[in-house]
């Protein structure tokens, strides 16, 4: 304990302390009747704002693993790994303008809480259904889990993330867990809601800070620029390449760069979580309004992607209590070295708190998602509100034990790779999600095969990346784009096979006048806002299918 930046914790003690407090009050505001239904719990009555929606979606998109991550690719191999997310998160708001709103209207008519329902709804297909449902709670789990490593990054540089011992090593993670769990239990989505206010202050305050005083310490950008160029064309001395890319240069690196940026923006809305936050406003305006002011996120993004290249000129050495080179380490290092002791304790905070907001969305959207298209539609279709209610806030609490588990029993690296297929997975739901808020021309058991097949594609390319240093599999997200032969992302190549297969299959079924499946949807649904009726739904009698028929 003798490492222990005393001063730094303190801060960091008293301002997770104030979220904490924060996240219980939650459940007092803009209290309802009644807790007891998903709605209330697992969507905030579907009441926010534009404003409360912007800090939602903010904590959610831009997690403590992003700013952890990002500016540590930036250090460690340069703009290709790292600064493609910035144009990712460009490029994301346009698309979820345009198919977003429709999600929300067609989900406020007829009350569907995940996507997975609104699938199951337009094609009454529980398999297709299901298979939404168990790709959005696999790629969920590891993204909770690397939720912990940005607090563990900020423990470790703290002086609490290592050692023998293990109450000084993991009871800070079962202690910011235990409270999360706490609060997330009582309160709901109200609870992240909340703490997004506080989050996003910080970071906004740290980063800016940062990106203004930094420099002058360092020798201004020119020096930042020519250090990190330096060390990006130094020759790598396990492969004897160069370490990393300044600024991508060739068809192999400007393909990877640009694939990677579109198939991220493409996927993040996908995950539950994201449509969890998005589905909890209160009219398809306040969605489109916030596709207009969540760039300014972006900003903030690409100065905090900066602070990577800065930390190279600074001569920041991420090295972790075990002695090893951590990349991860560098910006919870870099404000350690940089800043008064009371200061870095803030930007930790700003990391840690940032790891609650999104683990407590991503937990409800996954308990939302087991409830709804598991529980209900297998287990028990009589299910009433108040049961949906309760049996999700159980799940809850078992989704961050085994996201805890996971990152304590696991290498980092796993979780990390766990979380490159999560990406590979969930874009492959894209095709039955979004194809279907415009068209039913696809095929039901078309979108089965094609995300089938998608999903084989992803996993076993990922499987076959090899680490060139470790030797491990999973080694990257990027490999041979067939017939092209360039570098490029694996998901995004996964996706396009899988929506030519759908097509053709599709095709096939539509010449053989197979079924559909009945639509519970019509074309004004689509375009409801708030205040339209809702489609209410009967509860099915013992024997008929789960759904029930539609009334008006």
């Amino acid at each position: 304990m003798s490492d222990v930046n005393g001063v730094g914790v303190t801060v960091l003690i008293l301002l997770f302390a104030l979220v904490t407090v924060m996240g219980f009050y939650a459940s007092r505001w803009r209290r309802p009747p009644s807790m007891e239904s998903l709605d209330e719990w697992g969507l905030g009555g579907r009441k926010f704002g534009t404003w409360v929606t912007w800090f939602l979606l903010g904590g959610d998109l831009y997690t403590a693993y992003t700013f952890v991550a990002v500016p540590a690719a930036m250090f460690a191999t340069g703009a290709v790994a790292g600064f493609f997310a910035v144009p990712y998160t460009i490029i994301l708001y346009p698309i979820i303008f345009v198919f977003m709103a429709r999600l929300w209207s067609v989900s406020h008519r007829h009350g569907y809480v995940t996507p997975a329902d609104f699938v199951r709804g337009r094609y009454s297909s529980r398999g297709l259904s299901l298979a939404i449902a168990i790709t959005g709670f696999l790629a969920t789990m590891p993204y909770i889990a690397l939720q912990l490593v940005g607090i563990q990054a900020v423990l470790e540089v703290a002086g609490l993330g290592g050692g023998s011992n293990w109450l000084a090593k993991d009871a800070p993670l079962f202690i910011a867990f235990a409270l999360l769990a706490a609060y997330t239990y009582s309160s709901g989505l109200r609870a992240p809601a909340v703490i997004a206010f506080v989050k996003d202050t910080l970071i906004y305050l740290v980063i800016i800070v940062a990106i203004i005083y930094l420099p002058t310490k360092v020798g201004g950008w020119d020096a930042i620029f020519g250090a990190a160029q330096d060390k990006m064309a130094t020759p790598n001395p396990a492969t004897g390449a160069p370490t990393g890319s300044f600024i991508p240069t060739g068809m192999d690196a400007h393909w990877a760069y640009a694939t990677l940026a579109l198939g991220s923006a493409m996927a993040l809305f996908m995950y539950p979580h994201s449509i969890t936050a998005t589905l909890s406003s209160q009219s398809r305006n306040t969605i489109r309004r916030n596709a207009s002011i969540l760039p300014a996120y972006s900003f903030i993004l690409g100065l905090l992607a900066l602070l990577g290249w800065v930390a190279i000129a600074a001569g920041t050495t991420p090295v972790g209590l075990d002695g090893e080179p951590n990349a991860q380490l560098v910006i919870p290092q870099l404000f350690e070295d940089m800043f008064p002791s009371w200061f870095a304790g803030v930007a930790w905070a700003a990391i840690a708190i940032g790891a609650l907001v999104p683990a407590a969305i991503m937990s409800i959207a996954a308990a939302n998602t087991f409830t709804r298209n598991v529980y209900k539609e297998f287990i028990k279709p009589h299910a009433t509100p108040k049961q949906e209610a309760q049996v999700s806030k159980l799940a809850s609490l078992v989704v961050k034990v085994f996201a805890l588990l996971f990152v304590l029993t696991l290498d980092k690296q796993n979780a990390i790779n766990f979380q490159l297929l999560g990406g590979i997975w969930i874009l492959q739901t894209l095709p039955s999600i979004v194809f279907s808020l415009y068209t039913k021309w696809f095929h039901r058991w078309g979108l089965l095969v094609g995300w089938a097949v998608g999903m084989v594609y992803g996993t076993i390319s990922a499987y076959n990346v090899i680490n060139p240093v470790t030797g491990d599999h999973f080694g990257g997200s990027l490999a041979d784009i067939p017939v092209i032969g360039a570098l490029g992302y694996i998901a995004l190549t996964a996706f396009v096979i899988n929506v030519a297969v759908a097509a053709v299959i599709t095709l096939a079924l539509r010449a053989g006048k197979v079924d559909n499946g009945a639509d519970d949807t019509i074309a004004g649904d689509y375009f409801a806002d708030s205040g339209d009726p809702r489609v209410m739904k009967k509860l099915p009698e013992v024997g008929e299918p789960a759904g029930g028929s539609p009334t008006a």
